[in-house]
């Protein structure tokens, strides 16, 4: 007997090699994967999920995050600021996080990604204030809380304004200490083995945050303890103006120099590579996390994902941090991506089913799991999006399932199932804490942002 089976799904988009879909299909689970897929009668299972009417995916993946941001989201006077000038006007803000900050945070922001369809989410927590205490211990604890797969990295700032970077002084480390504290994290948290819900990244902030020499001696420490490499890389015209003032070069070369061009590493945001860059990127294997939202409201550009994707690079969605993006929605990404695709580079650019596969199969291929995760095949790790196509939003959309899916809308997951389990249930949070969290995050904003009662 199963422990679940998804039935009488409208179409099942399973995502695997061939690109299989279903309709009327079903899929069933034992032990947290996926024990079969069909068409004909399904499984006798202990539970019954009856998905008439919806579309079924794997669950969507989200590769660049900040999910303390949300904390200052839709902060006032942002929105005409580009990249350089937001991230200075909120430093100060930042720099009064906390444990309790960012469990609420993380909690808050890993929910919202799994009314979304998100079954697992990185995160880029970069900023570690002085006596602030163990923030990437606090954020692990809320997903195993919520129950979403978490991919966090140990982020990093060791340039600070008066070294010529964009930081204050407050919130930076030293090199050693920020490697130090990687490789504890790796040693504390990390777990390689088959659909583990919880795996480390190593993730300096940024080119214009970090030294050179963090760069490098954290891509070799990321080499000797096997993890992945994660950073903000050539995200507008201040990237690439700072990199040829500073390094001498182009962003792409020096992420070359500095032992980055490797398939360990995925980047975000990546708007401004030329067709050489690109070239170059897809040549390394460079993972590339298109954050089309949080581009969009700080003017960044439109990251050409197609070209990234023709020339070999893995390319995932990223909702990006909650203060730039501000809705943390994979659903939204990915329609946006659709959206500013056929905008950059014509019509037929990008299909809805092109940006499916970046939001399941792509984001797995940028986290390294492509044998677990991003697909619905047997074997790999039960975590599932069932989306229901009923009501006035989807009326008319009877011919395709996946258009259906991104044309209309909007529109969250109606179930999300991670590792076999559901988080998310008829549209609402399984847990039952939801009212909890939000007035703890209400208190850790207005304190953060310094508003009284």
């Amino acid at each position: 007997m199963a422990d679940l089976v998804v039935t009488n799904a409208r179409l099942v988009a399973t995502m695997d090699d061939q690109r299989r879909e279903l309709p009327g299909g079903w899929v069933s689970v034992v032990d947290g994967r996926i024990h079969g897929i069909g068409t004909q009668d399904p499984p006798v299972a202990e539970q019954v999920i009856d998905a008439s009417g919806c579309l079924v995916t794997p669950g969507l993946i989200n590769t660049h995050h900040h999910l303390y941001q949300n904390l200052t989201r839709a902060y006032q006077g942002m929105t005409d600021k580009p990249l350089f000038g937001w991230l200075q006007s909120l430093y100060p803000l930042w720099k009064s996080i906390d444990e309790e900050a960012i469990y609420v945070s993380a909690w808050v922001g890993l929910a919202e990604l799994a009314l979304s369809g998100c079954t697992t989410s990185t995160d880029h927590l970069y900023v570690h204030p002085r006596s602030s205490g163990d923030l990437l211990a606090a954020e692990i604890t809320a997903a195993r809380d919520i129950g979403v797969r978490f991919h966090p990295t140990r982020g990093s700032m060791s340039l600070s304004e008066k070294d010529g970077g964009l930081p204050p002084d407050d919130v930076v480390e030293d090199d050693d200490d920020i490697l130090a504290a990687c490789e504890e994290a790796v040693h504390r948290h990390h777990d390689d083995s088959w659909g583990s819900m919880t795996q480390i990244a190593l993730a300096p902030c940024s080119p214009f945050s970090v030294t050179e020499q963090l760069l490098v001696r954290t891509a070799e420490l990321a080499e000797r303890l096997n993890v992945r490499l994660h950073t903000h890389f050539a995200e507008n015209s201040e990237d690439d103006d700072y990199s040829l003032a500073t390094f001498g070069c182009r962003p792409t070369e020096y992420l070359e120099r500095t032992g980055w061009a490797s398939p360990r590493s995925w980047v975000a945001h990546c708007v401004m590579p030329n067709d050489d860059e690109i070239s170059r990127l897809g040549a390394a294997g460079v993972g590339v996390a298109h954050c089309p939202s949080s581009n969009l409201i700080l003017s960044s550009g439109i990251a050409p994902a197609g070209s990234l994707r023709a020339a070999g690079c893995p390319v995932g969605l990223g909702v990006d941090g909650s203060s730039s993006a501000d809705s943390a929605s994979m659903w939204l990404e990915a329609r946006q991506a659709l959206l500013l695709a056929k905008l950059r580079d014509g019509a037929d650019a990008m299909t809805s089913r092109q940006v499916l596969e970046m939001a399941t199969r792509g984001g797995a291929a940028c986290l390294g799991r492509t044998a677990e995760l991003g697909t619905l095949t047997i074997g790999a790790a039960a975590d599932i999006a069932v989306w229901d196509q009923n009501g006035i939003a989807f009326a008319g959309a009877v011919s395709d399932p996946v258009e259906a899916w991104l044309r209309c809308g909007p529109t969250g997951a109606r179930d999300t199932i991670i590792n076999g389990k559901a988080v998310v249930r008829g549209g609402q949070l399984v847990s039952g804490a939801t009212g909890e969290m939000l007035a703890a995050h209400s208190a850790a904003s207005r304190r953060i942002q310094r508003i009284l009662d």
